[in-house]
């Protein structure tokens, strides 16, 4: 099945974007249809899906938010109906949070940023975003 694009009118687009580009280094870059930020690395995909199951088909989340997740945290956060494994990240540790499912709490949102920015972006960048302050902590 092929990825399905990402609208640029999402209801959650604009406010992911401001966030992820709040970091240091990030650009912003579409690939297989999909809105996506790196910082050396990819670390956040807007939209996903799951793989079907032999007892689930697969499933579309066009409005969601992929991050890879510091292993320590994976169990705990995947406890959470609102999360799901993405098909083709999951394997390497990547969580999605449907954006849909309940009111998004973007404090939250940007705490799962800085968590994948610092999984993949680097020490110069990460040693950058500690000395600049993250937009986690810039939240109020």
């Amino acid at each position: 099945m092929p990825a399905a694009s990402t609208p640029d009118d999402a209801a959650h687009l604009g406010e992911l974007r401001r966030l992820a580009l709040a970091f240091p280094g990030v650009e912003e870059r579409v690939s297989h249809g999909r809105v996506t930020f790196r910082a050396r690395l990819l670390f956040a995909v807007h939209g996903g899906m799951t793989k079907a199951t032999p007892t689930s088909p697969a499933r579309q989340y066009p409005d969601a938010l992929l991050v890879k997740v510091d292993p320590a945290e994976e169990a705990a956060l995947a406890q959470d109906p609102r999360f799901f494994v993405p098909a083709y990240y999951g394997p390497a540790g990547w969580l999605g949070l449907d954006l849909e499912a309940a009111p998004v709490d973007w404090q939250e949102v940007a705490e799962l940023l800085d968590m994948s920015y610092r999984e993949v972006a680097g020490p110069r960048l990460v040693a950058r975003l500690d000395a600049e302050g993250s937009p986690a902590g810039r939240r109020s």
